[in-house]
């Protein structure tokens, strides 16, 4: 199958992207695709779209105050650091932005508060070396600020602080939210647990690569960027038992989707840790997903590419073309679809 950039792409009016939450999470709307079928809903109308028995899988990282402001200790000139993950107690992968990139060696004060050193290059990405008196997750939660996504055309507030996390967010490490999340509040988890359906998590690390545009017009040759999950027994368990009954596994966002699919790329699913690059286009074959909640996504992005491997190219056409003319609100802090049935056609 021939893929370009312009089969994903769709027209989008800028104000169709939302720039604040809503002040209930379960309040946005919810756009059913189920087969051919398009139904407008409402968030909180999910627990009648799900069967019991039927299992649905968060993804619980927890986002972290990854951006910081500071300036090179030699020149005194301005930096901004993206932190994109942790490899270490103390150390860390992250974008940093100059008007001249430092080198290995070079010391960048940040926050007015500590200094870091720049201890080389991975890929794309700065190697920093942080103080070793403090947990690096705690630095930067007292230090840092929270990382809005770039089309959010605003600082983070006070309300990002408790909105641009999930209700169920424990492990820190992420740079993004997992967004199909930031719908769900206790009193909807408490009515899906009601219907009968399960409620197991994965965790996956979602990392700034998630922004990152494709640059490749044929999207064969485009790589994806890796992230970290940890897939827990109990989920494996939960899943095992989904399908021995006949039950769908839904995934909460595509962080949950392309966890589990990584993860069972070399044979059937396992627990345990790893790191993923899984690109998901048309023609995959799903091993473990059946159906999935998630946002609406950017034109031409690899997760507009992951849900029209799911439901289908004209499926997702339609519904995109539906949601823009029936004013949905878009992307991050936006409404959602639930994809009801994957469309097993390669």
């Amino acid at each position: 199958m021939s893929l370009t950039l312009d089969d994903f792409d769709y027209p989008l009016p800028p104000e169709r992207i939302a720039q604040q939450p809503l002040a209930d999470r379960s309040a946005s709307r919810l756009l059913l695709l189920d087969g051919d079928r398009l139904e407008d809903r409402l968030f909180r109308d999910l627990p009648e779209l799900v069967e019991p028995g039927d299992l649905l899988v968060f993804n619980d990282t927890r986002v972290i105050h990854a951006r910081l402001h500071g300036h090179k200790r030699d020149t005194g000139g301005r930096v901004e650091v993206l932190v994109e993950r942790a490899v270490g107690t103390h150390e860390a992968l992250a974008q940093v932005r100059a008007s001249k990139s430092p080198g290995a060696g070079a010391v960048l004060r940040l926050a007015d508060a500590f200094d870091v050193t720049v201890l080389g290059r991975v890929g794309e990405f700065f190697h920093l070396r942080f103080p070793d008196g403090e947990d690096l997750f705690a630095l930067l939660e007292r230090h840092g600020k929270l990382p809005l996504p770039p089309y959010i055309e605003r600082a983070a507030d006070d309300t990002d602080e408790s909105r641009y996390q999930t209700v169920y967010a424990r492990a820190p490490g992420s740079v993004a939210a997992p967004t199909a999340g930031l719908h769900f509040d206790e009193a909807l988890l408490a009515r899906l647990r009601e219907r009968g359906a399960g409620i197991a998590y994965i965790t996956l690390h979602v990392g700034a690569g998630t922004f990152q545009p494709v640059r490749t017009h044929n999207v064969l040759e485009h790589h994806m960027h890796r992230e970290r999950y940890v897939i827990p027994a109990d989920t494996v368990e939960a899943i095992a038992r989904a399908r021995a009954a006949g039950r769908r596994v839904i995934a909460v966002g595509t962080t949950s989707l392309r966890a589990l699919e990584g993860a069972a790329q070399d044979g059937p699913l396992a627990a345990g840790s790893g790191e993923t690059a899984l690109f998901i286009l048309p023609g995959f074959r799903f091993q473990v997903v059946d159906a999935l909640v998630t946002n609406f996504h950017l034109p031409k992005s690899t997760l507009l590419m992951l849900v029209s491997a799911l439901a289908g190219m004209e499926p997702i056409r339609r519904a995109y073309a539906h949601a823009v003319a029936h004013e949905y609100r878009f992307f991050s802090y936006g409404d959602a679809m639930f994809i009801a049935h994957r469309n097993d056609a390669v």
